[in-house]
């Protein structure tokens, strides 16, 4: 199928639908949409000329779509949400009609401190879901706190990072440093000592690993199975002007996910991405997460983990309301939002899988006819019925065993003994719009 530039424009706005877009990146794997469907050729099967535009941090990502200098980019899931809000320093209504994967991040530590951490409960470092209570006894030893540092904060990042310290008491902010380092500067970070840990996408853990300065204790699967990691965000009215555009890119980046999700593609994928004006790593770390496994250490072997990277299956690309909820709840658990919202109303507004349906049925692609779904109650594959046909989820598992209901993301919040709420509980945004 070939899409041309008069399909693009037929049904525009005025004649505003573009033909040539600049759309962002950071140099992390789960870039691999944006980037395979431009080097596949699957932007120019639906009439664009794309751009990719490699950024230095995420802050960076913001501004310059806010602002119109990007089209679109490979954006943090719960950074749509933010920068609607205006947290942060700029305030744009922000569109996800698509989500770019699952999981892919990890939490690393450097090597002194995965010692300490082994002195102290060799036992808890056994299992990763664990090693945060080995951490806790570290800090309970009472050195100077430690400092972690996360990609920015409204990022899976931060919140998975926050959520697998407080399973073991640790409360973020009194107990641990936190600050914000962009991705491609985490390893040089964790070498020179500035910090001690971070939570970041890859290939900056198996860097840290293949660089023989840190040992990564936990993946984000681990944490939260097939949680959502980065989508396609534009701007609300960029989206508004361009709707022929907008899922002529959506399109590009469904097929782009699926060719990247097939085993015997991977490799290809591996050599994609490893190059200098993309990731700019060796392809060997690159290869250890894209292959379907992963290395704690230097000195340990490589363990099969299928699902370290997710780009189509289980209903990856779906723009779940339901997750832009739980995103919501983690901003007010963390003192991110001091003002009452309407939690379903915001998502709605943010997340929209009307408009990914759109570019799905275009594709004959199977579409789940719900926008919310309850995490923490599936410990393995199931069949997903309310779609247009069956579509198979994965595990949702959450590490510490809670239930995530999005119709009550209050009474969720109200089973976290440690929080930094800035709001009483019966103050937080309700639910329906």
């Amino acid at each position: 199928m070939t899409v041309s530039s008069e399909w693009i424009h037929a049904g525009g706005s005025e004649g505003l639908e573009q033909t040539r877009l600049t759309l962002g990146f950071i140099p992390l794997t789960d870039c691999a949409p944006l980037v395979v469907a431009r080097e596949k050729g699957l932007f120019r099967k639906y009439g664009l000329e794309v751009e990719l535009s490699r950024q230095v941090s995420w802050a960076n990502i913001r501004d310059k779509v806010a602002v119109g200098a990007l089209d679109g980019a490979h954006m943090l899931a719960a950074m749509p949400i933010a920068i609607s809000l205006g947290l942060g320093e700029i305030k744009t209504p922000i569109v996800a009609a698509l989500s770019l994967d699952l999981n892919g991040n990890a939490i690393t530590v450097s090597k002194d401190l995965y010692r300490r951490m082994a002195e102290a409960d060799p036992e808890a470092l056994a299992d990763g879901r664990d090693s945060s209570r080995a951490l806790a006894k570290v800090v309970a030893a009472g050195r100077d706190p430690m400092h972690f540092a996360m990609v920015f904060p409204f990022s899976t990042h931060n919140y998975l990072l926050r959520y697998w310290l407080a399973t073991a008491g640790i409360v973020p902010e009194r107990d641990i440093r936190l600050t914000v380092v962009p991705p491609p500067y985490m390893v040089d970070a964790l070498r020179s000592g500035d910090i001690d840990g971070y939570c970041v996408g890859e290939p900056w853990n198996e860097q840290a690993v293949a660089a023989d300065v840190g040992r990564s204790l936990i993946a984000d699967y681990d944490i939260w199975n097939n949680h959502p990691e980065k989508v396609f965000g534009v701007t609300r009215e960029w989206a508004e002007a361009h709707p022929n555009t907008h899922q002529a890119v959506l399109m590009a980046l469904l097929e782009a996910a699926a060719w990247i999700d097939r085993p015997e593609n991977r490799e290809e994928v591996v050599a994609i991405l490893a190059q200098e004006r993309y990731i700019a790593a060796p392809p060997e770390v690159v290869r250890m997460s894209m292959s379907g496994s992963f290395r704690h250490g230097i000195d340990a072997e490589p363990l099969a983990m299928p699902d370290f990277n997710v780009f189509h299956r289980y209903a990856a690309n779906f723009p779940w309301q339901s997750h832009a909820v739980w995103f919501i709840t983690q901003m007010y658990r963390w003192g991110q939002i001091d003002e009452a919202v309407n939690i379903r109303k915001l998502a709605e507004q943010v997340y929209r899988p009307d408009i990914y349906r759109d570019a799905a049925r275009e594709l004959g692609l199977a579409v789940p006819m719900e926008a919310y779904k309850t995490e923490g109650l599936h410990d393995g594959p199931r069949l997903l019925d309310q779609a247009t046909k069956p579509v198979q989820l994965g595990p949702d598992c959450f590490c510490d065993g809670r239930v995530f209901d999005p119709a009550d993301p209050v009474g969720y919040l109200a089973g976290f003994e440690i929080h930094n709420l800035k709001l009483p509980l019966d103050e937080l945004g309700g639910v329906n719009p």
